[in-house]
C-alpha cells in the first residue's frame, strides 16, 4: 500500500482552482514557467482538502507557496501557519516563497525545489495481491 498522502477536496474546489489557473498572479506564472523548463511534474492550483495549493509534487508530497505582501498581516501569518500545519498532517511538507525571490530569480527557486523532489523518500509500491483485493 503507498504511503503517499490522499485527501479528498472540498465542494467547488475544483472550479475555483480552473479560476486560479486562469487568473495567476505574476509570481506564479514566473515559477510555472521556470518549474515546467525543468520538468519536475508539478501541478499548479491543485485542489487538496479544504485548500487549493499554488503548486503541489504530490509523489514528493510537496507544497510549493508563494506569498505576496498580503502574507505580511498577523492574520494572514495565522491562516498560512494552519494552512500548513494541515498540509503537514496530510504528509505534505510545505515551502514558502515570497514573490519578490520568485521575481528576483525564479530559476534559483525552481532548483531548490528540484533538489527537495530529489531528497524525498521514494514512494512504496503496491504490494503484489496476485490481482485481487485482499481485506
Amino acid at each position: 500500500m503507498s504511503d503517499k498522502p490522499k485527501a479528498d477536496h472540498a465542494p467547488g474546489a475544483i472550479s475555483r482552482a480552473r479560476r486560479l489557473r486562469r487568473d495567476m498572479t505574476a509570481s506564479e506564472r514566473h515559477l510555472w514557467k521556470a518549474l515546467r523548463a525543468l520538468n519536475l511534474h508539478i501541478r499548479r492550483q491543485a485542489p487538496v482538502g479544504r485548500y487549493i495549493a499554488d503548486f503541489i509534487h504530490h509523489g514528493a508530497c510537496l507544497v510549493i507557496e508563494v506569498d505576496s505582501a498580503w502574507h505580511d498581516s498577523l492574520k494572514a501569518q495565522e491562516r498560512d501557519a494552519l494552512r500548513d500545519a494541515w498540509f503537514q498532517s496530510q504528509g505534505y511538507r510545505v515551502l514558502r516563497f515570497r514573490d519578490r525571490e520568485v521575481f528576483s530569480d525564479p530559476y534559483a527557486i525552481a532548483d531548490r525545489v528540484a533538489v527537495e523532489i530529489q531528497q524525498s523518500p521514494p514512494s512504496q509500491p503496491f504490494p503484489h495481491q496476485g490481482g485481487r483485493a485482499q481485506e
